[in-house]
């Protein structure tokens, strides 16, 4: 799939529990979302059904439920939002994107070690 649809924040959530859990019946997403969430099962329901007509989610009717897995895995979401992300804030530029985070955070200096560590290791020292 070459772009993946947006979906919102709290449409991700719902992702998150399918992720986890599919094949997860409607009744178990509800019940896991209503630990964090005071969402109706309606609003859950709605949710679902909308991440389905976006294709992301299918689901199959077993007994008297629907039983939800998703199409997308969350890793091939999250390389599309990534790359989202990295064109439309810092034109595609990794290095801009770390300068930024950089500039605007105080890392300590077992976090500076700790990506030096990766840029070596990518360098292949």
């Amino acid at each position: 799939m070459s772009k993946l649809p947006q979906i919102s924040q709290a449409e991700f959530e719902v992702m998150g529990v399918v992720w986890k859990y599919a094949p997860i019946s409607t009744n178990e997403i509800v019940r896991l979302l209503s630990r964090d969430k005071q969402w109706s099962p309606k609003t859950i329901q709605t949710m679902l059904s909308r991440l389905e007509k976006k294709g992301v989610i299918t689901h199959e009717k077993q007994s008297r439920s629907f039983v939800y897995s998703s199409i997308i895995s969350r890793e091939a979401y999250r390389k599309a939002e990534q790359t989202s992300f990295l064109k439309r804030f810092f034109d595609g530029a990794v290095n801009q994107l770390v300068v930024s985070y950089l500039d605007d955070n105080e890392l300590s200096d077992e976090e500076l070690d700790a990506l030096q560590a990766i840029l070596d290791k990518k360098r292949g020292k």
